[in-house]
């Protein structure tokens, strides 16, 4: 079957003849595949109207609806057969929920891309000139798809610079309550660190604490485990020294990832930043059981961090709020913290503490 005149026009509003069957199939599939690219794009442009308030996107999106809209003629609306269809019933798991703006944007994006490319396809059917302009929206979602993803990887570094404080957790009964007790005194980065509980336990657990720092609007990160980290939708992981390369680890969780690295010393800062970390941290600063067997970096390093460091970098190793102010004075504008917090008797009460001694200190440089 090929594009024939007397298939209707883009703009046509009067009845055609009666379609062959296989011209009705062929419109069903256009009708459906016209709805849900449209219904996709309407998605994505209510985010880039009222989640990042981008006026030129938003236009251009608007464009792309309304001329989905235009092809969207009578013929093939009256051949739907909603009642007849068989995949009305169908459904999948993981169409049921969302974790976060990302898995909404992305699953919409996707859905417009398969519905342009049926488009284009059986469009060649219909009309060459409708299949051509369902190619050339199809190219212009894959560079949407690319900016928004950047775009939001902008909006994680921004976070990432912007948090004072970063929480690492560590492994306790009460472990939920406690991150949010802690978010709820301001934290805004945590990190999921859990070196010896079973794979089932720690996804488990990591689910839930991605789902609770995105609902605090909270960057959510996952010690070394880049597995886990992929399997739970985290912000980025944190890698140790022996840990994969940065850049396999970007590799596999996708650019839009915030990925950092433990360092000790200048080599290892050095390193990193070769690798492309998007942060390190510096320490640790004094010893602790989280690092044991590990000689304390110093106040020197944070120091070198500070005068030398060209990305964000967190101080961290047993600091609290009697150390703090020296480990500001050397230099550090962001700190990591695990005992602290965690251990604290008032989890909130703690991390407002040391988000005032923070705050107080930059008002006083």
């Amino acid at each position: 079957m090929q594009a024939q005149s007397s298939y209707p026009s883009a703009a046509e509003s009067t009845l055609s003849p009666l379609p062959t069957p296989s011209e009705t199939a062929v419109y069903r599939i256009l009708d459906a595949n016209l709805d849900r690219a449209r219904e996709g794009l309407r998605i994505i442009e209510e985010w880039y109207r009222f989640g990042l308030n981008d006026t030129a996107h938003t236009e251009q999106i608007k464009h792309l609806r309304q001329t989905l809209a235009q092809w969207h003629t009578r013929d093939l609306r009256q051949a739907r057969d909603t009642p007849g269809d068989p995949g009305t019933a169908l459904t999948h798991a993981q169409e049921t929920e969302r974790e976060d703006i990302q898995a909404v944007l992305q699953a919409n994006l996707c859905r417009v891309q398969e519905a342009l490319r049926v488009l284009e396809e059986y469009g060649k059917l219909y009309r060459a000139d409708f299949a051509a302009a369902c190619k050339a929206m199809r190219y212009q979602v894959y560079t949407l798809e690319s900016d928004l993803m950047d775009g939001q990887r902008a909006q994680r570094l921004q976070r990432l610079r912007q948090s004072p404080i970063y929480l690492v957790t560590s492994p306790q009964d009460n472990l939920v309550a406690t991150v949010e007790a802690a978010l709820k005194g301001g934290i805004t980065l945590v990190q999921y660190r859990d070196k010896n509980t079973e794979d089932e336990v720690r996804f488990q657990r990591a689910q839930q604490l991605q789902a609770l720092c995105h609902r605090y609007r909270a960057l959510f990160l996952v010690n070394d485990r880049v597995d886990l980290a992929l399997a739970v939708g985290a912000d980025g992981v944190h890698l140790g020294q022996t840990d994969l390369p940065v850049a396999v680890a970007r590799q596999i969780l996708g650019p839009q990832a915030i990925v950092g690295r433990s360092t000790t010393n200048p080599d290892e800062m050095n390193r990193a930043l070769r690798e492309g970390a998007d942060y390190i941290g510096v320490g640790p600063v004094h010893s602790t059981p989280t690092k044991p067997g590990k000689a304390a970096a110093g106040l020197d390093y944070v120091r070198y961090a500070a005068a030398q460091a060209p990305v964000p970098w967190f101080a961290i190793g047993g600091i609290d709020t009697h150390n703090l102010s020296e480990v500001l004075q050397a230099g550090a504008q962001q700190v990591a913290i695990v005992r602290a917090v965690m251990e604290a008797a008032d989890p909130t009460q703690a991390a407002q503490a040391i988000l005032a001694q923070i705050h107080g200190a930059k008002r006083s440089a």
